[in-house]
C-alpha cells in the first residue's frame, strides 16, 4: 500500500491533520495502536485557544463545538481566601476560549474521517519507522496477525510520549529537556453542574485546586495529590470533603457533589524534544512536548504543530516548494517554548511544592496579589492564557 503521508497516531493531532490533508486533496492514512474505542476512552483537557477552533473549521468539523462548546472570557484565580477574576476579553481586545472536552472532539474527527471514508487502520500492532532519512520512507506493522507495509512520502508522529517515532530518531541527533513535578493532579468527572460558570484556579494551604467543566451538566475537578497517592485510597466522599476545604465559602454553597464517572492521578512533566524533524519524518503533539496542564496548553500546542506541518505539506505538493517543512521544527518550537515557560510559571505560582518552607507561601501570595492589581500583570496572564498569535515574535 502507499499513501503521500503517513499519520502514526489516531489522537486529535493526527486525526486533525489527516483531515486538514484530505480537505487539499492530499492523501494520508493513519495508523493507531489502540481500538477506536480506548482512545475515546481517554479523558484529557477541554479548553481551546482560537486558533485550534479555526483548525476545527478549516477541518470541516465545527459544527457540533460551536453549538455545545462554552465560550469564556476570563477565569477566577483564589488564593489568600479571596476571589479574583482575569478577564481575558478584556485584556486582550476581544478574545475568548472555548470549553469543549478533547473527547468530543476527536469523536467529531473520528466520525467525519468514518464519513468521508479516509483509510484509518485502528489496532495496528508493532508500527515501525524505516528510511526517513531517505526519500523513500516507510511503515511496517502488524493487522489481523499479517505484516503489511505503508510506503509514503512523509511520516507524522503524532503518536504521543511513548510511541515508536521520537523513539525511533537518532539519538546523536536529539536532545531532550525535562522536568518532573514533585505531585500529581488528582481529578474526578461528574455529572454535576458546574461550580461557577468559569474555571476556578486555586492556590490554598493544603494545595492546588481547579474547578472546571465539560458541558453546563458535566464537570471536572481537580486536586493537586502527592506522587505517592493511589487512586484506590481516594473515594468519592473523600474527594469532595478535600475539595471543599481548599474552596472559599461561595464556591462551597454553590458545589453539587455526586458520583464520579472517572478518577484518575496524572503525573506532571516539562518535557520538550528538538528537533520535531528527522528527514521525513516529523514530530507533533505529545510525541514532541508535554506541557503541565496548568496552563491548558497541551491540546492546543498539538493544533498548532498540526497547523505549522500541514501548511509546510501543503506547500510542497501544491507549489513544489520546501521551504515549509524546512522551518516547521524551528517554528513550532519557538511556539512551545513560549507556552512551556507559561506552564511551568503558572504551575510554579499555583501548587505547593514539598520541598519548600513557608516562605515559598508567602512570596507565591505576594505575586499573586501584585498580578491581580496590575493591569500589565493581569494581561500577562491573560494574553498567554488565550494563546499568543501564530506569528509571535516571528521576523517580518
Amino acid at each position: 500500500m502507499r499513501t503521500q503521508v503517513a499519520i502514526i497516531g489516531a489522537g486529535p493531532s493526527g486525526l486533525l491533520l489527516g483531515q486538514l490533508l484530505a480537505k487539499s486533496g492530499i492523501d494520508a492514512v493513519v495508523l493507531e495502536r489502540q481500538t477506536g474505542d480506548y482512545v475515546l476512552s481517554r479523558i484529557r483537557a477541554g479548553v481551546l485557544e482560537q486558533v485550534s477552533i479555526d483548525l476545527m473549521d478549516e477541518a470541516g468539523v465545527g459544527e457540533r463545538m460551536h453549538k455545545e462548546g462554552l465560550i469564556h472570557g476570563g477565569f477566577d484565580m483564589l488564593f489568600g481566601g479571596q476571589r479574583h477574576r482575569v478577564n481575558m476579553n478584556a485584556l486582550t481586545g476581544g478574545k475568548n476560549v472555548m470549553v469543549y472536552g478533547q473527547t468530543e472532539l476527536t469523536k467529531d474527527l473520528m466520525d467525519a474521517r468514518a464519513a468521508a471514508g479516509l483509510p484509518t487502520v485502528y489496532e495496528a500492532s508493532n508500527v515501525q519507522v524505516h528510511d526517513f532519512d531517505t526519500t523513500a520512507p516507510y511503515v511496517t506493522y502488524v493487522k489481523d496477525g499479517q505484516e503489511q507495509r505503508l510506503d509514503c512520502d512523509f511520516i507524522a508522529g503524532c503518536d504521543g510520549f511513548h510511541g515508536v517515532c521520537r523513539a525511533s530518531a537518532p539519538r546523536s541527533a536529539i536532545k531532550e529537556f525535562e522536568k518532573v513535578y514533585p505531585f500529581g493532579w488528582l481529578g474526578l468527572l461528574s455529572d454535576t453542574p458546574p461550580v461557577h460558570e468559569e474555571l476556578i484556579y486555586v492556590n490554598s494551604p493544603r494545595g492546588f485546586a481547579l474547578c472546571s467543566q465539560r458541558s453546563k451538566t458535566r464537570s471536572r475537578y481537580y486536586l493537586q495529590v502527592p506522587l505517592t497517592d493511589k487512586i484506590e485510597e481516594w473515594t468519592d466522599d473523600a474527594f469532595w470533603q478535600e475539595l471543599r476545604l481548599r474552596l472559599d465559602d461561595e464556591a462551597n454553597e454553590r458545589l453539587i457533589t455526586g458520583p464520579s464517572l472517572e478518577k484518575s492521578i496524572a503525573p506532571l512533566r516539562s518535557f520538550v524534544t528538538e528537533p520535531l524533524r528527522f528527514g521525513r519524518m516529523f514530530l507533533a503533539g505529545d510525541a514532541g512536548h508535554i506541557v503541565p496542564p496548568t496552563g491548558a496548553k497541551g491540546l492546543n500546542l498539538a493544533a498548532t504543530d498540526v497547523k505549522y506541518l500541514f501548511n509546510g505539506l501543503r506547500e510542497y505538493y501544491e507549489e513544489k516548494s520546501e521551504a515549509g517543512i524546512d522551518r516547521y521544527s524551528e517554528l513550532a518550537l519557538a511556539r512551545i517554548w513560549r507556552a512551556e515557560r507559561f506552564s511551568w510559571w503558572f504551575t510554579q505560582i499555583m501548587h505547593r511544592f514539598p520541598d519548600d518552607g513557608p516562605i515559598a507561601e508567602k512570596f507565591q501570595n505576594a505575586e499573586l496579589d501584585y498580578l491581580m492589581h496590575s493591569e500589565s500583570g493581569l494581561r500577562t496572564i491573560a494574553e498567554n492564557y488565550v494563546g499568543l498569535p501564530l506569528d509571535f515574535g516571528q521576523q517580518a
